[in-house]
This record gives C-alpha cells, structure tokens and sequence, in this order.
C-alpha cells in the first residue's frame, strides 16, 4: 500500500512513494536544466547591452533552487549513503561556513547575492552544495549518460555563440588591449577563461564519448562537437584552454587502451588537433582581427577586459608593477598578493567575492562600488586558483571542506571506475578529476559549476552495475519471503 500523509492522496505524496530509479530519472534531467539555465540567460547580455548579468545569477538561481528541492528530496528518502556522506557533508560545512565568512565580510550583499556581473556569493555556493548533493543521490546508469548529453550541449551552445564572438564580434573581447583586436571567444561564459575550462570538460566528454560509443549517430555527433570545442578553446587565448585541449586529448587516448576500443578511433585526437591547429594558422594568416601572432592573453584577458571593463570589479593593472603579457608574472603576482591577504584573516577571509576590497586604498562614501574599486590601480578581484581563492574570501576552513568535498570524490570516482567498468564511469572520473586540476589555474564562475559539482557529486554516487542490481532483487525477494513466514 503507497504511503500518505494526513490521508491525502498518493499522487500528492510522490515523494514519499518515489522509487530510487524514478529520482534517478527526475534529478538526471534537473542537473541538465540547471547546467544549460546560466548559458542560456546569459544569451540576453551577450545581445544587448540594455540587460544586465545579473541575468545570469537568475538562471542560476532558477536551476539551483530546483536542484535543492531534489536534494532534499534525497536527504528525506535517504539516498545519500555510504562513502557519499563524507563529502556532502564537506559541501554542507562549506555553504556553512560561508554564512560565518558573510557576516564578516566588507559587504553583506556582495556576501550574499555576490558581486554585480560575477554572482558568486552565498546564494551561489548553497545551490553547488544542491548540485552536488541531488548528483550524488543518484543510482541509476542512464542517468550518467544524461548528464553526460547536458556536459556537451552547455559546450554546444556556448561554441555556437563564440562563432559569431570570432568572426563577428564580441562586445567585451574583441580587443586584449587598445591596439591588439584578437576576437576572443567567452561564448555564454561571461570570459574566455571560463570559457575555456567549461571546453575542457565538454571536448573531455565527447572525445571520451567517441571513443567509447557503439551507436553510430552519437559518435558522429561527439566527433563534430569535439571538432568545434578545439577549434574554440584555442580562441580564449589562455593557458587553461591549452591545458584542457592538451588533458582531453590524453584522456581519449586512455579511454581508447582502457576499454580496448578500435585503433581507428585514436582519430579522436586528431579531431581536437586539427582543428586547433586550423586557429593558430587562421590568426598567423591575418584572418582574425589585427594580430599575425598566436600566443595566450591571460593577464590581459583575465585582468583588464574581464575584471576592469565588463564586471567592473577590479582596477587597471600597474604596469610598473606587472608584467601583464606574461601569464607566469601576473599569476605569481596575484597568487602571493593573495596569500598576503589570506594570511591577515585567516579563519572567515573577505567575505564572499570580495578579493578586492581590502586592496582599495581610496574609498569614496557616496561613489557606487563599481567606480571605487576600477579607480584604484593594482586591484584585481579574481586568484585564478580556486583553493587560494577560497580561502582568501570564506577562510582557511573552507579551503579545508572544499579539499574533504573534492578528494573523496576522486576517490570514489577511481573506485566506481574499477568497479564498474563503464564509459559513464571513466567520463565522471575524467571530468571530476579535469575540474580538480582547473582549480590550480582557474577559478570557478556561475557557468561552470553546475557543470562540475554536477560531475563530482556523480563520481561519489553509489550507481550499481545490472549484476549488482540483480543480486539486490534477490535478497530483497528472500527478505520478503521470510517477513510473510
């Protein structure tokens, strides 16, 4: 008999009375709603300058509340067991002690809803610990391939919009400086590095995709998306995007060895190399904007496009003091900048999204925000490295529950890989571990993290194999039998 509550009606207690697979199926397509909901409201900025990213932040908002109702759902139910509950606690005590950071930080509603054009805050980080948790409820292998279609559509729909960003025009990127127009790509990830280390994952999963694919029509498909993620990637002009196409690359080769796939899909890799080959020869022809000269634009991109013009949440650089055309100085300038920072308040940090603020030196009362920070010099508001990020705005204990999130999802994932043998398996292996390695030269953004906590909370999913399935049925059959003798 279904289960009721206050004598209502079993279609009004579907929650109660849903099976593990019928969550499986429901929160497979809530995660890929929630992945492609900021690409697609970002749409609206990218076309007119009338709307505002905070856009963005709503389709966030949208596919992160949907995703906590999931969440919670699985906490009732009880989906999240084993050695899942390690690191979901993790992501709990992370969106927990951001709270304590927010209280403490410079400004509370920078704290809560994050910086204008960024919108990173608390709110932000409480829907990842949704993301992560719905993901890690589930236990059905269908619902891996799901989320594996939703990885490479958000790859789709952001190649398709850095096209027209290429061969077009991009409001924010066409220039890397006042003389260079190099066209860089940021598609529908607010900037080009981001950009990138959402193409990471997307060519990730579609070369592994390729390679591990028996039906003739997806592997088709993958191969021409991975074709286009390469020839994209190389127009974010950074050094995340070359490491992502290189990783990648690796990880089809392996997959090709690991499940003892046809040779001929090594071609895999020539898939990425040619067409990111086709780039660099399409910018040392002349044909795309001013420059005859391939090399990455990561201070300059990272700094002065993204951070001083488009989000308007950090100063010009001072050349004087870096040197913004090599990525080695600016990374090693912001990174010690940024455990200086950490090292004066330790335990609560900044406040979320709020790196900049204790570098401003002139402040203005009256002025708004914006225009303080870009009128200091030298301010910067993004460490691309996550971990030195995180604990520069929400303390050193957030770096710490972010580690127990991340490490155990490795780890969990490499064993469902060894237990389960799968291309599913393998795809959320490779992804959790590509977003892990990211986060040492990038940091995270609203784009992006759907797709990776979406990923890892996957990896520590306790998804059984049809043998495994089948042994449940049988003692499930037996424990009934006895019940009734």
């Amino acid at each position: 008999m279904a289960k009721t509550i206050f004598n209502t009606t079993e279609n009004s207690n579907f929650i109660l009375n849903m099976t593990e697979e019928q969550y499986a199926k429901l929160a497979s397509r809530g995660l890929m709603a929630a992945m492609l909901l900021v690409p697609l409201s970002t749409l609206i900025p990218e076309i007119t300058d009338k709307a505002s990213y905070a856009i963005s932040a709503g389709g966030l908002a949208v596919g992160g509340v949907i995703c906590m109702i999931l969440a919670l759902i699985a906490i009732i139910k009880k989906y999240i067991r084993g050695g899942a509950v390690i690191p979901v606690c993790a992501m709990a005590l992370l969106a927990g002690w951001a709270v304590i950071s927010l209280i403490n930080g410079y400004d509370t509603n920078i704290s809560l809803y994050g910086y204008p054009n960024r919108g990173e805050g608390f709110l932000a980080i409480l829907f990842y610990f949704g993301f992560f948790t719905t993901a890690a409820a589930i236990k059905r292998e269908k619902a891996v391939e799901t989320l594996i279609n939703g990885v490479v559509a958000v790859g789709a729909v952001n190649s398709v919009m850095s096209l027209i960003q290429i061969f077009v025009k991009n409001r924010y990127y066409d220039l890397a400086s006042m003389d260079d127009k190099v066209m860089a790509a940021s598609g529908l990830s607010m900037s080009p590095i981001f950009l990138a280390m959402v193409l990471t994952l997307a060519l990730s999963a579609a070369l592994i995709g390729f390679v591990t694919s028996e039906n003739k029509k997806r592997r088709i498909v993958f191969i021409c998306a991975a074709a286009l993620f390469s020839f994209v990637i190389m127009f974010t002009y950074s050094v995340a995007g070359i490491c992502g196409l290189i990783f990648s690359a690796i990880a089809a080769v392996i997959a090709v060895f690991y499940f003892k796939a046809p040779k001929v899909r090594l071609a895999a890799v020539l898939a990425s190399a040619v067409p990111a080959a086709l780039a660099v020869v399409l910018v040392y022809a002349g044909a795309i904007g001013n420059i005859t000269e391939y090399r990455t634009y990561d201070g300059r991109i990272a700094w002065w496009a993204d951070g001083y013009m488009r989000a308007s949440a950090s100063g010009n650089f001072n050349s004087a003091v870096v040197n913004i055309d090599d990525p080695v100085d600016v990374y090693t300038y912001i990174n010690e900048k940024t455990m200086n920072i950490i090292s004066k308040n330790p335990l609560t940090g900044t406040g979320p999204e709020q790196l900049a603020f204790p570098q401003v030196r002139a402040m203005n009362g009256k002025a708004e925000i914006e225009d303080v920070i870009t009128s200091n010099t030298g301010v910067f508001d993004k460490c691309y490295n996550e971990y030195l990020y995180t604990a520069a705005t929400r303390g050193i204990p957030s770096l710490i529950a972010l580690v127990l999130a991340l490490v155990p999802s490795l780890v969990m994932g490499y064993k469902a890989l060894r237990r389960r043998k799968t291309a599913g398996a393998f795809t959320v292996f490779v992804l959790t571990l590509g977003g892990v390695l990211m986060f040492f030269i990038s940091c995270s953004s609203i784009p992006y993290a759907p797709v990776f906590w979406s990923a890892a909370g996957i990896a520590c999913a306790g998804i059984e194999t049809e043998k495994e399935k089948r042994a449940s049925g049988k003692l499930a059959k037996k424990a009934l039998k006895a019940e009734k003798k």
